[in-house]
């Protein structure tokens, strides 16, 4: 088993409080049905964001194209990880899923 980083990005918040109750309980259900192949459920991210260069520079924005939060999920392979991402409740709101494979080296 590797972890896999879903990095979501776009996409939009909820408006009204009934949208946001609709919203939690998709993602409620995402991760119940997920069970223990998730392994950090993430959080969304503000707009506040700065990019770090290589040669040390700071600029304002992200640095390839903004991200709008994360999970973390554990699979046997990339292709099982994408198939767990096709799930998840951030697609409804219009953003979309980067599946990237992790591994350990500390």
């Amino acid at each position: 088993m590797s972890d896999y980083l879903l990095l979501f990005g776009g996409g939009k918040m909820p408006e009204t409080k009934e949208e946001q109750d609709a919203v939690m309980a998709a993602w409620n259900a995402w991760f119940e049905e997920m069970g223990s192949s998730i392994k950090d459920q993430g959080n969304p991210f503000t707009p506040a964001v700065k990019s770090v260069g290589p040669d040390g520079s700071v600029t304002p924005g992200p640095g390839k194209g903004p991200a709008s939060g994360y999970s973390i999920v554990t699979a046997d392979s990339l292709d099982e990880a994408v198939e767990k991402a096709k799930g998840c409740p951030v697609l409804e709101g219009g953003a979309h899923i980067t599946v990237y494979e992790a591994f350990e080296v500390m």
